[in-house]
């Protein structure tokens, strides 16, 4: 373990499931070598976001994740066999 490099990931998540992908390809490109997922609060708390719980925090502070299309969107394109991902 020692010989290892640290994974160097920042948390993040963006308004949707695409500009998040966009998000950490780019930072991907500039050495990012693991993910670190910000979902938005009623994704956290499982809630629907036609909700009104959700009302005004759809995509507020992290990604909105409703259906298992958007964990596609969100991981598109992005090697997750060679990284570190976290989600939260």
């Amino acid at each position: 373990m020692k010989d290892m490099p640290w994974v160097m990931r920042t948390y993040s998540g963006h308004s949707s499931a695409t500009a998040s992908n966009l998000l950490y390809k780019s930072n991907l490109a500039k050495g990012q070598t693991g993910l670190s997922i910000a979902f938005d609060l009623p994704t956290q708390l499982g809630y629907d976001p036609d909700s009104k719980e959700a009302l005004g925090e759809v995509g507020r502070v992290g990604v909105p994740v409703a259906h298992i299309g958007h964990i596609a969107q969100l991981l598109d394109g992005i090697p997750l066999e060679t990284m570190n991902t976290s989600m939260t």
